[in-house]
């Protein structure tokens, strides 16, 4: 049986982790152009998503939602200057859909930025934006946040996910570490991101229920935090989740004690600044792993509670 206080304390652990290292939530205006203004944008886009998702659940305690809040309201007018970065970035690689991506959970979480916004419609109406070549899940991710921003997406959510390795159902034991990437964010993105499990077709809603608990054996076994963590929340985004208690509680022991998550086997040392590269991501995907197992676990109870 899942320890429900055990899921529910690797989240609040890693929000506070994250809140005490928020000024690594950094951009770099004068990067050398090859390496790209934009890349530093994408750890502050995953946490706006964490956290929205957070609040959307509400199974966060009073400090949990509090360090949340804090957080998204830093990085957006610490990090992105209310907005103008991201305007800045669309600026300097205008057919970019980094500063589109970063910017729908802010809006959605009540922010707004309207320069970027009538870029996203100027974008939308021409042919590079769609024809832009990018992963198939992530194609599937871009047409699912049109669709939230009040857009009709381009090219439509079925004819995107026709192109994922999910929605083909190969050969499960060909699996390595980009797939197992790829099959979690398709899942993200057919749920938007656990709110609706419904979203997944029956087909692979069936697939992922028998080969989920072999995959997550497999990461576990070779402590790859980070994508077992992604594969936590997969599980929670089921009809029917499993909650595996091994695999959480060995999955809560590799967590720090001050709340980071490596991202393999354990944690890295060096440079501040590039030890926070390297374990920014499993400690946001440990805390988004934590809400909705524990949302799901609450629910579980809630339905074997006598009437």
């Amino acid at each position: 049986m899942t320890d429900t206080r055990l899921i529910h304390t690797v989240g609040v652990h890693a929000l506070e982790w994250l809140w005490s290292h928020r000024d690594g939530f950094r951009l770099e205006p004068d990067v050398d152009p090859e390496v790209g203004f934009l890349e530093r944008f994408k750890p502050i886009g995953e946490l706006a998503l964490i956290c929205k998702v957070l609040f959307r659940e509400g199974v966060a305690g009073a400090r949990q939602a509090q360090l949340a809040r804090q957080l998204v309201d830093h990085v957006w007018r610490e990090t992105l200057d209310g907005g103008r970065m991201l305007v800045r970035g669309q600026r300097t690689e205008p057919l970019s859909p980094i500063p589109f991506e970063v910017y729908l959970p802010f809006r959605e979480l009540g922010y707004s930025q309207p320069d970027l916004e009538r870029a996203v419609l100027l974008n939308h109406r021409i042919d590079s934006w769609s024809a832009l070549e990018v992963t198939p899940n992530r194609r599937l991710g871009l047409s699912a946040f049109q669709r939230r921003f009040g857009l009709t997406p381009n090219p439509s959510e079925p004819d995107a996910l026709a192109g994922t390795w999910l929605a083909r159902t190969p050969e499960p034991w060909t699996v390595e570490g980009h797939i197992g990437y790829a099959i979690t964010h398709t899942v993200f993105h057919l749920t938007d991101w656990g709110e609706n499990p419904e979203g997944l077709p029956p087909r692979i809603a069936d697939y992922l229920a028998l080969w989920l608990p072999v995959w997550i054996d497999d990461w576990l076994d070779l402590q790859r935090w980070d994508l077992l963590g992604e594969l936590l929340v997969v599980d929670a985004c089921l009809p029917r989740p499993t909650l595996d208690g091994r695999a959480w509680s060995e999955f809560a022991g590799a967590q720090q004690a001050d709340g980071a998550m490596p991202a393999v086997h354990t944690m890295p040392e060096g440079d501040p600044g590039e030890v926070f590269d390297v374990v920014y991501h499993p400690t946001l995907v440990a805390a988004f792993a934590s809400v909705l197992a524990s949302s799901r676990a609450l629910t579980e109870l809630a339905h074997a509670a006598p009437s």
